[in-house]
């Protein structure tokens, strides 16, 4: 897991799967269906339709928190949050062909899912405060992810690392110098002037091609 991860986010001006073309649109060909909130069954519907966007394009689709939905629909993986199933019984309950990612806050968090097993990615956040998270973690900032990158690698885990809350395209080339295997945004994305255009954008300094020619 490495480059730009959408996660979908229902605004004013897009709903969930609106949200899904324009990122693929954009060129990002890694999705993430977030939809808090949502009885499982309207979320296996929207995650459904998602993954037939997901295949016009090849891009891999990732359900958030439902182990379930994301068996059923064939997607790509499941990403899942402090207080949904641990990843290690996820990876009972999908087997091996499928990328589980796990949420952390704290080196001692990525510890644990690392001991625990199951884990293929870390969602690490947040960089700073963002509305679309509850019960919202301490701030990490630049020198939160350094530190917790460095101390990682001291301790021989390399699990791709994503950094993750509040992002804002101005931030991202000093994100991706701490060492992280990529970028997980939503809103940055959506309330641009030209979202598509927005997306390319970010790509390019996630995937470090031509970064000196992109205009932020």
């Amino acid at each position: 897991m490495e480059g730009l991860l959408f996660i979908t986010h229902r605004t004013e001006r897009y709903d969930y799967l609106q949200s899904v073309e324009i990122a693929l649109e954009g060129g990002c060909r890694q999705i993430q269906l977030r939809m808090k909130d949502v009885p499982a069954a309207k979320v296996e519907e929207t995650a459904l339709h998602a993954k037939t966007l997901c295949n016009r394009y090849r891009a891999a689709l990732y359900i958030d928190d439902h182990v379930d939905v994301c068996r059923k629909v064939g997607a790509t993986g499941v990403h899942l949050g402090k207080q949904d199933m641990p990843p290690a019984e996820a990876r009972a309950v999908l087997g091996n062909k499928y990328v589980i990612g796990g949420t952390a806050n704290t080196f001692e968090d990525i510890c644990m899912l690392y001991k625990q097993g199951g884990v293929d990615y870390i969602g690490l956040g947040p960089f700073r405060f963002t509305a679309t998270k509850k019960n919202l973690s301490p701030v990490l900032g630049l020198e939160g992810y350094r530190t917790i990158i460095k101390r990682c690698r001291e301790n021989g885990i390399f699990l791709p690392v994503l950094a993750i809350g509040g992002i804002t395209i101005a931030d991202i080339p000093g994100i991706m110098q701490t060492g992280v295997s990529g970028i997980a945004l939503s809103s940055t994305i959506l309330n641009a002037e030209n979202p598509v255009e927005e997306t390319g954008k970010i790509i390019a300094l996630t995937s470090g091609k031509k970064t000196a020619n992109v205009k932020i």
